[in-house]
């Protein structure tokens, strides 16, 4: 008994085990990430570091030649590349291909540790290392926060209650403010006051130091338990600043002197400011929100939405949050074509079917297709392959091959079956024949896209679910070929009735006109098999020269609504002549009615 038969007598397991395939893949549709694209890991990180005052010479020879000598140590690395201008060293590091999103935040982690060790000996004055290593974040969600007739502290003071209450929400993995005006506290000395009371700016320096510096202030034992004493609390208030003792004047102490007896002190925004950032000619602060790694970046927009409903009865009358650009919006969009361009080329192969294989074997060759494909987003869904365009590709690049087996199967059988064969006897020799020829056909196949699925570079992994979409699907296509498609074929296709009758004289099932002119063909390029040879070689050297002529794009052409302008000055030019033609632009654009 081979597994047809299997298939066949055990009827009921077969037909629950179809059921399961179409209920677990129906379900796990619902449940798989969507993302607009794959995710990929960066492997790359930043090393920064400050040296104020230095030259660019003394940044590389003090600085960056001394961080790169102690990374280069790491057996991981790749290549390492530097840029030292004055007071800033930026150290790229990128790491071998082989190493993948669960394997480098191990290299990360010893990159830190280089960098670390090596601080002791960087120069007096050089700033402590960074390592950033997650600037390849994905913020997915973009929103600008605006308010007619509030501060900019204002508008921070709401960006921060927001960013609180969103990091709350399902798979937001981080919520970054950006165009933020920072606040500092101004000192301003007066040179001749200082000399006046004989004063020097360490003096000052050292006094602010001390304030609001957290020391443990003791504790006091009554009777059988202890109190802890807390220090009082230091200065906050521009006022406090102003009114602290610098020094007592006069006999025996009978005069103070203050902050303010020497120094203008004032709260004003931190100039020139680091970042600027408007929204419709407005100031603004803007909130960008990433998914959490196999997160649902459609399933984040809709909680976002949800809590940003919630949170508006407690937003201040005139404070207004704009959408900037909304990744879960174009996703949705984007998959919902992706689905309906499968859904279309299924019915396409489907009716492609039923007219060169006739109704009942289109449909049964067409129900396993569909059988096929939905059981493949259960093993999406178990090995965390996202719906996205590379994943959606696939499933229709497949679709042509997804078909083969079940034709080859369902073709044998129907052959045996018009020639009086029994249809148990029809399934046994039809899948005891093509059983493992089908099966090294599907594995050719697999193997066709290993390639590019199991590639260590940047390449392979964006397109890693091109590789398992294909290998998910193509082994279904053979196992449910072997198993479902002969059972339908065994209920479907016609054939005599009984089974124990005796099989009828062979009928000739290639007859028919369509299956004559074919033949007729075949016999007239083997007569003419030099011809034959010629005509396949021109074409092959016609196709080969056509491939070289085909533009070639590893990405289609965005169809975002949206556009860029990069806008770039000499560098050292002062921000706010950056943001005064930027201004001018951004008229420019508001009164242009497109």
């Amino acid at each position: 008994m081979n597994i047809a038969e299997y298939a066949i007598d055990r009827k009921v397991i077969t037909v629950v085990m179809t059921l399961v395939l179409l209920v677990g893949g129906g379900i796990s549709y619902t449940e798989l990430s969507r993302l607009e694209d794959p995710e990929f890991t960066i492997k790359e990180a930043l090393v920064v570091t400050h040296y104020p005052g230095a030259t660019p010479l003394e940044v590389e020879q003090e600085v960056t030649d001394l961080l790169e000598t102690e990374i280069q140590r790491m057996g991981q690395l790749e290549e390492i590349a530097s840029v030292s201008k004055a007071g800033l060293s930026i150290i790229t590091v990128t790491i071998k291909d082989q190493y993948d999103k669960f394997t480098l935040p191990g290299v990360w982690e010893q990159l830190r540790r280089k960098v670390h060790d090596a601080q002791r000996q960087l120069p007096p004055g050089a700033e402590a290392s960074r390592v950033l290593d997650d600037f390849g974040d994905v913020f997915g969600v973009l929103l600008a926060i605006t308010g007619d007739g509030f501060s900019d502290k204002e508008i921070y003071e709401y960006a921060k209650f927001l960013r609180r209450e969103l990091l709350l929400v399902r798979d937001v993995a981080k919520v970054d403010l950006w165009g933020v005006q920072p606040e500092a506290i101004y000192v301003e000395f007066s040179r001749a006051r200082l000399a006046q009371f004989g004063i020097s700016q360490a003096e000052v320096y050292g006094k602010l130091r001390q304030q609001n510096t957290v020391v443990a202030a003791g504790r006091l034992q009554v009777g059988g338990d202890y109190v802890r004493i807390d220090s009082p609390v230091g200065i906050g208030a521009v006022r406090d600043i102003e009114n602290l003792i610098l020094r007592e004047a006069g006999a025996g102490g009978a005069k103070l002197i203050y902050l303010r007896d020497v120094a203008r002190v004032s709260r004003e925004y931190l100039s020139p400011p680091a970042q600027v950032l408007r929204f419709n000619g407005a100031p603004a602060v803007s909130l960008a929100i990433s998914t959490v790694t196999g997160g649902s970046v459609t399933e984040l927009g809709a909680d976002v939405a949800a809590r940003l409903e919630t949170l508006r009865a407690q937003t201040p009358v005139g404070l207004e949050v704009h959408p900037v650009y909304m990744q879960p919006e174009i996703v949705a969009e984007a998959i919902g074509t992706f689905t309906v361009n499968l859904m279309q080329a299924i019915a396409i192969v489907i009716v492609v079917l039923l007219i060169f294989m006739g109704l009942r074997a289109g449909l049964i060759i067409g129900g396993v297709l569909v059988i096929t494909v939905i059981a493949t987003f259960i093993l999406m869904r178990l090995t965390d392959v996202a719906l996205e365009r590379v994943s959606l590709g696939a499933l229709v690049i497949a679709l042509g091959m997804l078909v083969d087996n079940a034709i080859v199967v369902t073709e044998g059988m129907l052959v045996r079956i018009q020639a009086g064969v029994r249809r148990l006897q029809a399934a046994r020799e039809a899948v005891g024949q093509t059983l493992w020829p089908l099966c090294g056909a599907t594995v050719i196949a697999i193997l066709a896209f290993a390639a590019i699925g199991l590639s260590q570079d940047d390449t392979g992994e964006f397109c890693l679910s091109l590789f398992q979409v294909m290998l998910f699907s193509l082994t279904l296509s053979w196992i449910i070929a072997v198993t479902i498609t002969p059972l339908l074929c065994y209920w479907l296709l016609p054939g005599p009735a009984a089974e124990g009758a005796a099989p009828t004289a062979l009928k000739d099932v290639y007859g028919g006109p369509l299956f004559s002119r074919y033949r007729r063909l075949l016999e007239a390029c083997l007569r003419r098999r030099w011809l034959t040879l010629g005509v396949m070689a021109a074409l092959l050297s016609a196709a080969v020269y056509g491939f070289f002529q085909v533009q070639g794009s590893f990405f289609p052409k965005s169809t975002m609504s949206k556009f860029m302008i990069h806008y770039w000055l000499p560098e050292g030019t002062d921000i706010r002549k950056t943001f005064a033609d930027v201004q001018v632009l951004e008229q420019a654009v508001l009164a242009d009615d497109r």
